[in-house]
């Protein structure tokens, strides 16, 4: 065999051996990151189970319309920004996102839905407001339902948060903060048992009021936090049980937290007035100073965020100093 021809044959041998060292390089690479492309692609997928359905998200969606104040404000806590949201009766510590870089998309149970489509949203997210929305959300974008059991405040609340912190790779900041509120519960707690006190929580509402108890929207009072209620029969319900100024009366807080809507959207207050009348003036509450008035915008707009839950427990270990 001619010497030029041997040369030849040896170069086609080595790239053919160099050729499929490379493939085998290649494959391994391939394993070390990742088994396939599918699985990458449903690993930067999320599934969760909700009350009224089966939501897939995108890990962290940049396109997100957000109708639940409560996580706009954990939303916010965590520096993850948003594209739209409900811009009448914005909470007044989340007043930044009247700012015309983020869209409004209506109101809380009027929302804009050819605005919301126009954005073409990677998810949105609603709470109990828009559940009759729902569906045709969904229709739009992968929507995303929360909620709070008021029955297990915390525990629900805590389970929201770590969600958020799973769609956003936020879960450091959402347990650094989880933590800090847990520690503020017990000594709060702690003051409120040793004052002995009862207290009763109301909603007042253009001149009406409704009472609410444990296990309520505003229940977190006495669930969490301690407080004896003044009446353990309080019926249950979004809007609360309606009772007179004489049922205060009768009921005899030593503590009464008053939640003013009027306030909490935009109307004429005149809560104060309303309350503090003849009947109330005979309660313990009223002649020690105990008539407390709740910030609406953490109590009634939004609640169940990491910004607003340790607000309100701040204002109630204000009360009992």
């Amino acid at each position: 065999m001619k010497k030029n021809t041997l040369i030849m044959i040896l170069v086609l041998a080595l790239t053919m051996i160099m050729a499929a060292c490379g493939t085998k390089n290649n494959e391994d690479a391939a394993a070390n990151n990742g088994v396939s492309s599918e699985a990458s692609t449903e690993a930067s997928q999320l599934t969760f189970t909700h009350k009224l359905g089966e939501t897939t998200v995108s890990k962290n969606p940049e396109r997100v319309v957000v109708f639940d104040f409560g996580i706009l404000d954990s939303l916010d806590k965590m520096g993850v920004e948003v594209t739209g949201v409900p811009k009448a009766n914005i909470p007044s510590y989340l007043s930044k996102y009247n700012d015309e870089k983020y869209e409004n998309v209506g109101g809380l149970k009027e929302p804009d839905f050819e605005k919301i489509s126009e954005l073409d949203p990677d998810l949105i997210i609603v709470s109990t407001r828009q559940v009759d929305m729902y569906e045709e959300l969904n229709e739009i974008a992968p929507t995303l339902y929360f909620e709070i059991d008021y029955a297990n405040y915390m525990k629900s609340f805590t389970e929201n948060m770590n969600i958020l912190g799973q769609i956003y790779g936020k879960e450091d900041i959402v347990n650094a903060e989880i933590s800090k509120i847990s520690e503020m519960v017990q000594p709060v707690h702690d003051k409120t048992t040793d004052t002995g006190g009862s207290a009763l929580v109301i909603l007042a509402n253009a001149g009406n009021i409704s009472a609410y108890g444990p296990g309520s929207r505003f229940g977190v009072i006495h669930d969490v936090l301690g407080f004896k209620p003044a009446d353990e029969n309080i019926e249950v319900s979004t809007h609360g049980q309606n009772v007179s100024f004489e049922y205060i009366l009768e009921k005899n807080p030593d503590y009464l937290f008053v939640v003013d809507r009027d306030a909490a959207i935009g109307t004429e207050s005149s809560a104060k007035q309303t309350i503090e009348n003849e009947l109330v003036k005979q309660t313990n509450a009223y002649k020690n100073g105990k008539i407390i008035y709740l910030d609406p915008n953490y109590w009634y707009l939004s609640g169940g965020g990491l910004i607003s839950v340790s607000e309100m427990i701040k204002s109630i270990e204000v009360s009992v100093e």
